[in-house]
């Protein structure tokens, strides 16, 4: 490899939008994300499930049908 051709990898803080910070690895100063396990659905707990039936039983619901 070349030297003095890679950026430095540093510990940097990670901001949420939510207002979280932790520490991670990166090539930049800082980053700024959206969303991070303190605020996202699944690792919350607060995930909504939709139950989706198939087209048949669609219709049966919409039409009263059995």
């Amino acid at each position: 490899m070349k030297a003095d051709i890679h950026p430095n990898y540093n510990e940097v803080n990670v901001t949420c939008a939510c207002g979280n910070t932790f520490k991670a690895g990166s090539v930049k100063d800082e980053l700024k994300v959206e969303i991070c396990s303190e605020c996202h659905p699944f690792f919350t707990g607060r995930q909504k499930f939709a139950e989706r039936g198939g087209r048949v039983e669609k219709f049966k619901k919409k039409y009263n049908r059995d």
